[in-house]
Parts: C-alpha cells; sequence; structure tokens
C-alpha cells in the first residue's frame, strides 16, 4: 500500500525542520568552537613570544624558531583540550632542548609548586586565575613516573597523606574512586575525605584498595614541613647514622632548617649523615657547603652553673649525599662542589644535567611557563645536559619497587663505613 500523499507531507516538513535545526545548531555552535580556538591561539602566541623575547639564547640553541611557531601554531588551534594545548606547547618547547623550559597547566601540582616558590614576583597577578585567590592545592603527596602506560609512584613526600595511608614506592597507580588517576582532579574538594585507591604491588598480584584522606597543601611550606618530617636517626653496628631529605632548595629557610638539625637538634649527636637531595627543586646557593667545608672557630660558653659547653658549627663528622635524576640546577651545583672539595662520596644516580636559571611568566589564561633565562657555568664548566655521575652508582626499578630504596641503603653502608674508618680522634 503505498503512503498517502499526506503522510509524504509530513515526511518532507519533518526534513526540513530537522535540517533548519542542523543549521542553527551549527551557527549557535561554531562561535564557541571559534572563541574556544582563539583563546589557545592567543595562548600559544604568548608563550612563543615569551621564548622569543626572554630566551637566553638568541639563536634558540640552533632552532628555527619562527618555524616552530608555522609547525606548532595549526595544531594549537585544534586542540581539544588545555591538556592537548599544554602538550602542544611543551612538544614545541622541548626543540630547544633545554632544562627550565616547560609549559605548566592548573591541573599539575608542579604548577602550584613553582608559583610557590615565586610567589613574591608572581601571586599578586596570579590570583585572578586561583581557586578562592589561593595558592594551594588538594592532593596526597606523590611524584609519579609513566612505564609502559601505566602509573606509578615515583617518590612520597614525608609526612604526606599518601605516607600516612601506606602507600609505597612502586606501587602501580589504578584508579581513584573507580576513575583513572589525576594528580589534581582526583581531589578537588576532596580535603579531609576518605578516598579509595587503587593500586597494585605486584605485576601479578589483584587489585588492593588503600585509603587516603587528602590535604590542601600550601606550596609556601609543604616542603619545609616535609623536611622536617624526614629527619631519622637510624642506629645499626652502635652507630647513629642521621638522615634527612632536602625537597627544595629554593629558599634560605631550608638550608636553616638543615644547619639546625645537625648543630643544635635531632642529628647533632649522630656519627655520620646521609644528606638526601633527590628529587624536588634546585635552588640551593653554593654556600651551602659552608657547613662542611668552611673552618670555623669552636665557641665555648661558661654560664652561671660553672659548666662548660662547647658549640662546634661545623658539621665534621662524615656525609654522603644522595642524589637521582630528579637532582636538579642548584642542588647539581651543591653535587659538584661536595665533590671538588672531597667532602664525602656521592651515591645514587646520575643528576639531571638541567642546570641553567629559569623563571615563569604567566599565560593569559593563568598558565605558567618557566623559560630559561641565563645560561649557567660553574667554575668555567657548563653542567647543562651532563649531570654529575655518583662515585657510587645505584640503579633503581621504580615499577613494583614495594617500597625498597637501594640508594638510600647504599648511602647509610657507605656512612657507617666512613664512621668505622674514620681514626678516633681524628675529623672526617
Amino acid at each position: 500500500m503505498k503512503p498517502s500523499i499526506f503522510s509524504q507531507l509530513s515526511r518532507w516538513r519533518a526534513a526540513l525542520v530537522l535540517g533548519f535545526f542542523l543549521i542553527w545548531l551549527c551557527y549557535s555552535i561554531s562561535p564557541v568552537f571559534s572563541q574556544s580556538s582563539s583563546s589557545q591561539v592567543k595562548v600559544f602566541e604568548s608563550a612563543w613570544s615569551t621564548v622569543n623575547e626572554n630566551f637566553f639564547d638568541p639563536n634558540f640553541n640552533g632552532v628555527d624558531w619562527e618555524e616552530m611557531r608555522s609547525q606548532y601554531r595549526p595544531k594549537a588551534a585544534q586542540a581539544k583540550s588545555t591538556e592537548q594545548l599544554a602538550e602542544i606547547i611543551n612538544q614545541m618547547l622541548s626543540e630547544l632542548n633545554t632544562s627550565h623550559t616547560h609549559f605548566y597547566t592548573q591541573n599539575e601540582p608542579a604548577y602550584y609548586q613553582i608559583a610557590g616558590i615565586f610567589r613574591q614576583y608572581l601571586l599578586k597577578d596570579l590570583k585572578p586565575f586561583l581557586p578562592n585567590g589561593k595558592l594551594e592545592y588538594t592532593g596526597i603527596g606523590i611524584y609519579t613516573e609513566e612505564f609502559k602506560g601505566k602509573t606509578f609512584i615515583k617518590a612520597m613526600i614525608n609526612g604526606s597523606p599518601a605516607c600516612s595511608a601506606g602507600l609505597k614506592v612502586g606501587d602501580q597507580l589504578l584508579s581513584v574512586e573507580d576513575k583513572p588517576f589525576q594528580a589534581i582532579q582526583s581531589f578537588i574538594d576532596q580535603a579531609g575525605q576518605k578516598i579509595p585507591v587503587q593500586i597494585k604491588r605486584t605485576p601479578e598480584s589483584s587489585p588492593q584498595e588503600i585509603v587516603v584522606t587528602p590535604k590542601v597543601f600550601n606550596p609556601a611550606t609543604m616542603f619545609l614541613d616535609a623536611v622536617k618530617d624526614s629527619v631519622e636517626v637510624i642506629e645499626r653496628e652502635d652507630k647513629k647514622v642521621g638522615y634527612i631529605h632536602i625537597w627544595s632548595y629554593a629558599d634560605p629557610k631550608y638550608q636553616e632548617q638543615l644547619e639546625e638539625e645537625l648543630v643544635y637538634t635531632r642529628l647533632k649527636d649522630t656519627d655520620g649523615l646521609v644528606w638526601d637531595i633527590r628529587d624536588g627543586w634546585g635552588g640551593a646557593s653554593p654556600d651551602y657547603l659552608n657547613i662542611f667545608t668552611a673552618p670555623v672557630p669552636t665557641i665555648t660558653s661558661i654560664p652561671r652553673d660553672g659548666v662548660a659547653r662547647e658549640s662546634q658549627l661545623q658539621w665534621q663528622k662524615p656525609v654522603v649525599m644522595l642524589v637521582n635524576q630528579g637532582s636538579r640546577s642548584g642542588k647539581e651545583i651543591l653535587a659538584y662542589g661536595f665533590r671538588k672539595y672531597d667532602v664525602g662520596p656521592i651515591v645514587g644516580s646520575q643528576t639531571a644535567g638541567a642546570v641553567v636559571a629559569g623563571r615563569p611568566y604567566i599565560m593569559p589564561d593563568g598558565s605558567l611557563l618557566y623559560l630559561a633565562v641565563a645560561d649557567v657555568f660553574v667554575d668555567g664548566d657548563r653542567l647543562e645536559g651532563e649531570g654529575i655521575i655518583p662515585d657510587v652508582r645505584v640503579p633503581w626499578s621504580i615499577p613494583y619497587a614495594q617500597g625498597v630504596d637501594p640508594q638510600k641503603e647504599q648511602a647509610i653502608e657507605n656512612v657507617l663505613k666512613a664512621i668505622i674508618d674514620v681514626p678516633q680522634g681524628k675529623s672526617y
């Protein structure tokens, strides 16, 4: 039976209505796409221009910087998200083959940490882009690395929620509340809440759930808190080995804390020291070595009780420096001097080879471009791209490490050996 003329007209009418709707939809949403694309291009152009005007090498390490603009600008215009745009900009920046040159978004803990380091110069202009205008983020205090498409815990900040919950370095992160792990987004508005994190501890084991309670991190104070929480006195073979982890050296207060621990408080009576400068941020001044190298007089004070008390403001006992590929910038300069002045052995893995001077710039969307603005030489040597090779190399595979830290263990062994080898009555 053929459809009636009225039925055919109804179908045509429906088709026309649908067509007009699709045309209207295209016109309605196209400004959004256009605006998004325009915004992305604006951020891209700002990043490119900042490099063009401020990168320390006017020859851009031999890279045709104008060509980079032509090559990457169309990709930036087509980016579907902030993460994609950041990836494209970072691909372009990687062409310069220089450290201290990276594009950070608000979806990364490093964004807030960099802003915290340079808060004196950035905070006023950065406030409009920060949640509630505050320089803080919610997280669990871990560093991660990708290996064959899987995410593993590379390091955990001392005293962090991750440490308290029993997570371990080497754990594979499967999910957070049944969703893929994201360093910032997984924990937004979750401070103080019990959050299930799915992990695998070995390749063959079944997934297990660890409940973690995220907290709000203040980048201006978090690393000093971590340094304090890192201090240990390890007793072995009737000896006391002190340990401290300096996560950041981007403020004199971290060195002040080290010196206070060594001279006055928890580490002053130990027989040797492991000075851990792995991971985190650089910023160290070369004169931080003075507590190990500079000769200073011994001060004797005699109060009313008549008891003489000596204060030695220099560490004259064995010390081992612990480094890895996350030891960068000013920390590498410390490692260079530590070796030059024969303070003690360096243990771990080769440092980053990231020794230029950088500073952050705010982009139109509040993202940060961290850029190398000056080349750096140490005693005439350029460490950029080279790094410091340890005296005692200790390889460490992070995936499924189950919290075992062979580099730290080797450093402790080296300190113990040095303590035993030091003749009685002599300084190290």
